[in-house]
């Protein structure tokens, strides 16, 4: 058991949409990513998505809303709603969700990553 600096962790890659695994808790991952530009539409069937913005701003379109995230705050997509996140200049975010889940969720793309590194 030790602490973690997310700061710290952040320096450790600079490439983006690319999720890094902090920790496990709860059958569950704490991930991080960085964001710049658009990700991809897609769902995820049988998990709920949760985003906190550590640093930056965080867009995520839904078909039939938007929500645009500030530095501290976080937004859960439910499961089963499609969804595109973007972000207009670079955004660190972290993750809170199922070991199983694939970052792009039913999407097959070359932004998938099955089996994030662990930093």
């Amino acid at each position: 058991m030790k602490k973690v600096n997310l700061k710290d962790k952040f320096q450790l890659f600079d490439a983006y949409w690319t999720p890094k695994i902090l920790g496990e808790a709860n059958n569950s991952h704490v991930k991080i990513f960085k964001a710049k530009g658009e990700f991809v539409w897609h769902s995820h069937k049988d998990e709920d998505e949760f985003f906190l913005v550590v640093k930056g701003q965080l867009n995520i379109k839904m078909r039939d809303q938007e929500i645009h995230l500030k530095e501290g705050e976080f937004f859960i997509v439910p499961k089963g709603v499609e969804h595109l996140p973007y972000a207009n200049e670079e955004a660190y975010v972290l993750l809170f969700e199922p070991k199983a889940v694939i970052n792009t969720g039913n999407t097959i793309s070359e932004k998938a990553v099955e089996d994030p590194e662990w930093i």
